[in-house]
């Protein structure tokens, strides 16, 4: 997994790209595939915004949130994302597989 991030008028320091990259890493528990991510952090006046773009095999995940601080946004897309690799997974998972093999080898 290759996490890219980038900033909008906000430097990217070290600490900043460890705590994302450290959120990010528990979304590799939920899903095997993730190929690349792609963050963005941005602070416009008072807002603070974190977006993320995932490539997954055969689909592109995004999330945004803004927040007040950076550290809560990148929190808050943290777990949004979470919520979307999961639901990524399950619509891919074949959940009939175990009642057809049970049907076929009754019938065999």
């Amino acid at each position: 997994m290759r996490i890219e991030i980038t900033g909008h008028q906000i430097d990217v320091t070290p600490a900043l790209r460890d705590y994302v990259q450290n959120k990010f890493e528990r979304l590799q528990r939920h899903f095997d595939n993730l190929l690349d991510i792609h963050a963005i952090l941005t602070v416009e006046k008072l807002h603070h915004k974190a977006e993320a773009t995932i490539q997954v095999s055969g689909r592109t995940i995004f999330a945004d949130v803004e927040a007040e601080n950076m550290y809560a946004a990148i929190d808050l897309l943290a777990d949004k994302l979470d919520r979307q690799v999961i639901k990524h997974k399950e619509k891919i998972t074949d959940h009939h597989r175990g009642e057809n093999a049970a049907r076929n080898a009754s019938f065999g």
